[in-house]
């Protein structure tokens, strides 16, 4: 990060801790407001709704609405339907720059929504990307999220390690074209290229978030290998994965490994099937996110260019303790 921008990070830094700052912020909010806006502030939080992941993120914004309500702000989230796109995205900040809001938090996820937060930003609206955003840069005030390469190589370690560096590993993603799930995978591909080159790779298919389709790609993997130990699934719908090997009768001969400790994944973990999901704290990252936008707003407040959203890897025995 820039000299200039080091201080702020330091700001950040403290603020993503974890540690609430003040009394009145929800449970996983971090960021209070630092000042009562003049006149009616008006943000737009533009998300998804296609896998439970989505239930924490819109549940930060409400939260993030209910608490700047008292500071003469208000927060409208948007919902931007089931099937992710960077069509969706653009039509869905075109349309807050129509309806003249003052500030925009997104999910852009793809390559293709760069000219619009550009668009955006130009016209003096300024908008904070969060969760993950294309390939191409673009001129949003921040991003604020997981380095997915990282995290795919945490998750790639993790793999090595319990599959003893040889096997088969089943490797399903969300969407081909999300910059994100490809960071993710070829994170922990190229990890285990390097340092585990006795681990065979099945796929990567593709099942675009759904948990059904996630089921239906492990009963044809293990139709075609059934020596298969391990699935890594990159994004949306991993307890579909667990599911299918719960349903095989193969708890504790394959393992599902994914992301988000969202309540359908934690129950396969509990149950055996899930052997370890990472965490990218959705709640926080919606709630923080649009406080830190308002506070730009209202105040001024310097948002650092990147904050990023350190991963929580847990284990079944990290659940029954």
């Amino acid at each position: 990060m820039k000299l200039r921008k080091f201080a702020a990070a330091l700001v950040a830094a403290t603020v993503w801790s974890g540690v609430a700052m003040a009394d009145g912020l929800p449970e996983g909010g971090t960021v209070e407001a630092v000042e009562k806006a003049g006149d009616n502030v008006r943000i737009a939080f533009l998300s998804f709704q296609n896998n439970p992941f989505w239930i924490p993120v819109t549940e930060g914004a409400m939260a993030a609405k209910d608490y700047l309500a008292d500071f003469n702000g208000t927060l409208d989230y948007v919902d931007l339907g089931d099937d992710l796109s960077a069509e969706a995205v653009v039509s869905g900040i075109e349309a807050a720059l129509a309806q003249q809001y003052d500030g925009i938090v997104v999910v852009p996820i793809f390559d293709g929504t760069a000219r619009i937060i550009n668009e955006a930003t130009e016209e003096g609206v300024p908008v904070f990307s969060i969760i993950a955003e294309g390939a191409v840069p673009s001129k949003r005030l921040s991003f604020m999220g997981q380095d997915a390469t990282a995290a795919g190589q945490q998750i790639g370690a993790f793999i090595n390690e319990k599959m003893d560096g040889d096997g088969k590993l089943g490797v399903i993603t969300g969407y081909f074209g999300a910059t994100q799930h490809q960071m993710r995978m070829n994170g922990a591909l190229d990890y285990l290229k390097e340092n585990a080159p006795g681990i065979e790779i099945i796929g990567p298919f593709e099942n675009r978030d759904k948990a059904e389709s996630a089921y239906s790609l492990v009963q044809d993997m293990y139709t075609a290998n059934p020596d298969l130990e391990m699935v890594y699934v990159t994004a949306g719908g991993p307890y579909g994965a667990a599911k299918a090997v719960q349903d095989l009768g193969l708890t504790g001969e394959i393992g599902v490994v994914g992301f988000d400790h969202t309540p359908e994944n934690m129950a396969y973990l509990e149950s055996g099937e899930m052997v370890g999901l990472l965490d990218q704290a959705p709640f926080q990252q919606a709630f923080d996110s649009s406080v830190m936008l308002f506070n730009h707003l209202v105040a001024g407040t310097e948002v650092p260019e990147l904050i990023e959203a350190d991963g929580n890897l847990i284990t079944p025995t990290d659940v029954a303790k």
